[in-house]
């Protein structure tokens, strides 16, 4: 069911524990509240590991796998903690004709993690995306708010070390 590889292991509170049972417990006997419950999850946890996955199961009476196949049906949902800083980096056409392939690449490298993983430090998450709407700028790279424009793999170890310190 997922990938062991980047497993990060599950370090939730019992405060959180105590929030998402409140939060279910307002849907008691609701069988469509499956979404809601998730979304309300992922704001106490910033994420849905499968321990929290199994609880939501559990509570509505559902397979785990009806939690966890509409956790990765939908892209709202994460099922790893996302790093301090969020790595976007644009494959939309226009970045990809200028070299934002070659940018992700170098990142993969740089970061030792695949697009949709977090370093083991949580210092930072990597991602691919389609399109920002700065084709003017490609190749673009965003973390969190931040733009880079007109990127190179010459200009990722200067913008990493920034966040680095």
């Amino acid at each position: 069911m997922e990938n062991t590889k980047t497993r990060v292991p599950f370090r939730g509170t019992q405060e959180q524990a105590n929030e998402l049972t409140q939060l279910m417990e307002l849907y008691a006997g609701d069988p469509s509240a499956l979404m809601p419950i998730m979304q309300g999850a992922q704001g106490i946890y910033g994420y849905l590991p499968i321990e929290v996955q199994t609880m939501i199961a559990a509570h509505l009476e559902i397979p785990i796998e009806e939690v966890y196949s509409t956790a990765t049906f939908y892209s709202q949902f994460a099922l790893n903690p996302k790093g301090k800083h969020q790595i976007s980096v644009c494959l939309g056409t226009a970045c990809y004709v200028k070299g934002s392939g070659l940018v992700l690449d170098e990142l993969v490298s740089k970061l030792g993690i695949a697009s949709g993983e977090t370093t083991e430090d949580g210092l930072f998450t990597l991602e691919a995306c389609r399109c920002i709407g700065a084709c003017g700028l490609a190749p673009v790279m965003t973390i969190g708010e931040d733009v880079y424009a007109r990127i190179s793999t010459d200009d990722i170890d200067g913008i990493l070390d920034n966040y680095r310190k």
